[in-house]
């Protein structure tokens, strides 16, 4: 399982950092994954131990900037 981040509807609200390992802030509270693409992040393998955190990270995204594929 995978997951994407659209960082041009994502606002920062942090919420999928609270919720998940995978997502983090750097220290002007902004998603980490904008130090890596402007767009769209795509994750690499996820494990299957953290794919409940990763899937509660995008239920609470409230712009629901976070797609899963499997």
């Amino acid at each position: 399982m995978r997951f994407v981040v659209d960082l041009k509807v994502c606002q920062d609200h942090g919420q999928c950092a609270y919720a998940a390992r995978a997502f983090s802030l750097t220290e002007d509270g902004r998603l980490a994954f904008r130090q890596q693409s402007a767009n769209v992040y795509e994750s690499g393998d996820v494990s299957d131990a953290e794919r409940d955190d990763v899937e509660e990270a995008a239920d609470a995204c409230p712009v629901q900037a976070i797609e899963i594929r499997d």
